[in-house]
């Protein structure tokens, strides 16, 4: 096995050398760049098929940089790509076999992916910058490196805000991380900002004043978030954002009838959370333990968890431990 890999080594380097050697510029004559970019390339599918990725990596940045001298900015962009996937590839199989890692590999994905995503942009395609940046995000997450995938998902919110629910979803993956990381007040600010969005663009045109569809979807999501997350800060009303405090107004007991104004929330869940402000405000831990069943089927893993951590301060001797 050993002896194989050293030959493929050698072979490689002959072989890229040799396509690197037709790019040098020679007295009276023009290096034929095209030509050496189809080599590469195709050097990088053998490569890819013998899943000597890493290597396939290299050839298709290689390839990268012909096409950049061809001014073709489309092929330089999915050549960096799709060294950017092999490379990311080469370091998830490194993972999954458990061996040590310098994460060079992870590196030199992270970087394809990034200029790819300034050449989608220069070429004002935000959709195809928007995409790899969810794609990057996401294998992030998955390789527990949740504190970096965020930037990636904000930046994917940033360039579609022009498409406002590809926009939330993106926003929601960055609420999640902020979740997944402890960081609650980074979260709130998030739903916050999702849910006035989703207000913004999805009302109708029909004049009813109800948002409808996903955007209903997302606003129901960010307003039970934002409740939970409001009980677990409890941020002193000095230090309480307008936008929060008409939050909890809507869920003052005395105030029965504002029921009204969350009309997008199911009934139930609607007088389920205002027990549960009432129980954080009166530190009335048995009634929490008994919402906190009843409320269990109707949200999401997420708020669930939120509402755990929720009883768990409640439930704390020293407080305010979040």
């Amino acid at each position: 096995m050993v002896s194989r890999v050293m030959a493929a080594d050698g072979d490689f380097l002959l072989r890229y050398r040799a396509v690197s050697n037709k790019l040098k510029k020679r007295f009276l004559r023009k290096p034929n760049v095209a030509e050496a970019s189809e080599q590469f390339g195709q050097l990088a599918k053998e490569l890819k098929q013998q899943d000597c990725l890493q290597y396939a990596g290299f050839c298709n940045l290689a390839m990268a940089r012909c096409e950049q001298t061809l001014f073709n900015a489309p092929g330089e962009a999915m050549a960096l790509t799709e060294a950017a996937r092999l490379f990311l590839q080469a370091e998830q199989d490194i993972h999954c076999l458990q061996c040590p890692s310098f994460e060079e590999h992870l590196q030199a994905s992270i970087n394809c992916f990034s200029f790819a995503i300034k050449v989608y942009i220069e070429l004002n395609q935000p959709v195809m910058a928007a995409s790899l940046c969810l794609e990057l995000g996401n294998a992030l997450q998955e390789m527990n490196r949740t504190g970096e995938a965020v930037i990636y998902f904000q930046r994917a919110a940033e360039l579609q805000y022009q498409v406002p629910i590809e926009c939330l979803l993106s926003l929601g993956y960055v609420a999640s991380c902020k979740l997944m990381t402890r960081d609650y007040d980074g979260a709130l600010a998030v739903f916050t900002e999702m849910q006035l969005l989703a207000q913004e663009k999805g009302l109708p045109n029909n004049g009813s004043g109800t948002p409808i569809g996903a955007f209903l979807d997302v606003i129901v999501r960010c307003e039970i978030s934002r409740v939970l997350l409001l009980m677990l800060l409890q941020p002193p009303p000095q230090k309480l954002l307008p936008e929060h405090a008409q939050t909890l107004e809507k869920y003052d007991w005395e105030a029965f009838d504002s029921h009204s104004h969350v009309n997008y929330l199911p009934e139930e869940v609607f007088l389920l959370l205002q027990s549960v402000v009432m129980a954080c405000q009166e530190k009335d831990i048995e009634s929490l333990k008994i919402l906190q069943v009843e409320l269990w089927p109707l949200l999401t893993a997420e708020q669930n968890h939120l509402l755990h951590l929720l009883l768990q301060e409640i439930m704390s001797p020293w407080g305010q431990g979040v």
